[in-house]
């Protein structure tokens, strides 16, 4: 599907760049614009290049972005206040960072218990990350990138582990604090009921990219080679939660 043509203004762009792992090519001469304000629905099957692509865009914003990535990236052995404050770690000097992992600044604290109440872990900002549930980790790796306080959200799946109606309200809080975000999912749902626009990967190639009002759940489909036995019952996607329809799901950018 070829891209249509964008308005905003351009924050990054791609043009014919090979992208991969040292010699690895995984996305040969992949070109897209990312524009100031838009929120980017990743789509794609497991091994397409969504993280590939994501990594991409970190390294090209850099301290614009920030970032959550699949597999949350925590410390087990520290406490959930401690792995959110992490977000700033480089804001703060050596001494400062050395004294809040044994006594918690004041100000830091207050500012990740007014996010922790956001996301539902006040009760939690002592207790070791190991020591939680897969979705207490996920929304925790959610708070620290929310914690940086950056223009851009980068996140790898980071949805995956909550149910679709927690799923709603994390990108909404996320929405809220970040001018523009690029969202690797799985929920095909989600990407056209609160995204503005959808970037689909297949056999290495940007096989979508356009806007998620012009889009349906089966043009999201043919990104999937096996979309034929998830519509049957025996895909990897039967595991998954069964998301709200997208009509059912409200939509604060604005589309009906």
């Amino acid at each position: 599907m070829a891209p249509t043509e964008h308005t905003h203004e351009t924050l990054l762009a791609l043009d014919g760049v090979d992208l991969g792992h040292g010699s690895q090519v995984v996305l040969p001469g992949l070109s897209l614009r990312l524009a100031r304000g838009e929120r980017i629905a990743l789509l794609g099957p497991s091994g397409a290049g969504k993280s590939t692509l994501l990594a991409a865009l970190r390294a090209r914003l850099g301290a614009t972005a920030a970032w959550c990535p699949q597999h949350h990236g925590l410390v087990p052995g520290l406490a959930v206040y401690h792995n959110v404050y992490m977000g700033r770690l480089a804001e703060r000097s050596a001494l400062a960072n050395l004294w809040n992992l044994v006594r918690p600044l004041r100000g830091p604290w207050r500012e990740v218990t007014e996010l922790c109440e956001l996301l539902g872990l006040e009760g939690l900002m002592r207790r070791p990350v190991g020591q939680l549930s897969g979705g207490q980790r996920q929304r925790t790796a959610i708070a620290r990138a929310l914690y940086q306080g950056r223009e851009v959200f980068l996140g790898d799946e980071p949805v995956a582990s909550v149910d679709p109606h927690q799923a709603l309200r994390l990108l909404g809080l996320i929405e809220e604090r970040h001018a523009t975000t690029v969202v690797a999912l799985h929920q095909r749902e989600l990407a056209l009921s609160h995204f503005d626009r959808v970037w689909g990967l297949r056999d290495g190639r940007l096989a979508i990219d356009a806007p998620a009002s012009a889009l349906s759940l089966a043009d999201l489909d043919a990104l999937y080679p096996d979309a034929e036995a998830t519509s049957s019952g025996t895909d990897r996607h039967d595991a998954e939660p069964a998301a709200p329809s997208p009509e059912a799901l409200p939509c604060s950018r604005g589309r009906a």
